[in-house]
C-alpha cells in the first residue's frame, strides 16, 4: 500500500468535516483525479483531497474539503 502524511491544515479540515483517514485513502485510489500546479486533486463521493506525491509510496495531503 502507500503511506499518507498530513499537513496540520488537512488534519483540521478532516476533523471539521468528519472525514476519516480511510476516506482520504479511498479518494486517492478511486476518485476522479485532475492535475494541479503542485500535485493532484482527487474527488470521491462528497469530498475532495488535494495531495502531492513525495514518491511512489508516500502521499502528502495538503487539504480536504466538501464538494459544493
Amino acid at each position: 500500500m502507500f503511506q499518507i502524511k498530513f499537513t496540520m491544515h488537512a488534519k483540521e479540515k478532516m476533523i471539521g468535516f468528519g472525514i476519516e483517514v480511510g476516506d482520504v485513502r479511498k479518494a486517492i485510489l478511486y476518485g476522479s483525479k485532475s492535475k494541479q500546479t503542485d500535485g493532484f486533486l482527487s474527488c470521491y463521493k462528497y469530498y475532495c483531497v488535494a495531495y502531492k506525491m513525495l514518491n511512489k509510496k508516500v502521499y502528502k495531503i495538503k487539504t480536504v474539503y466538501i464538494r459544493t
